[in-house]
């Protein structure tokens, strides 16, 4: 799976988020007005769903365009499948 990603940025991202999530824990803290908490909070969920569409296009790119190549459909089948039942649960 780690050649169907690009680590470097993925990596960046996360970090972002992980600034984004001490942040809004911070905002708790110091008593924010709720508003401001949630348009931070939706940011961050934003930012993480981004990324896990950046991981099912490299999958897509990848494992499963690799099995339709080998012709094995079947496989690719079950790669579509599988990375959509776990992606719709986001």
């Amino acid at each position: 799976m780690k050649e169907c990603m690009d680590s470097e940025n993925l990596h960046r991202r996360l970090k972002k988020i992980i600034g984004q999530i001490n942040a809004i824990d911070r905002m708790i803290d110091e008593d924010i007005e709720c508003e401001q908490i949630l348009m931070q909070v939706n940011a961050a969920k934003s930012a993480l769903h981004k990324i896990g569409h950046i991981i099912v296009e490299g999958h897509l790119e990848h494992c499963v365009k690799g099995a339709i190549k080998d012709e094995n459909v079947d496989d690719a089948l079950g790669e579509i499948s599988s990375i959509l039942e776990y992606y719709s649960r986001i």
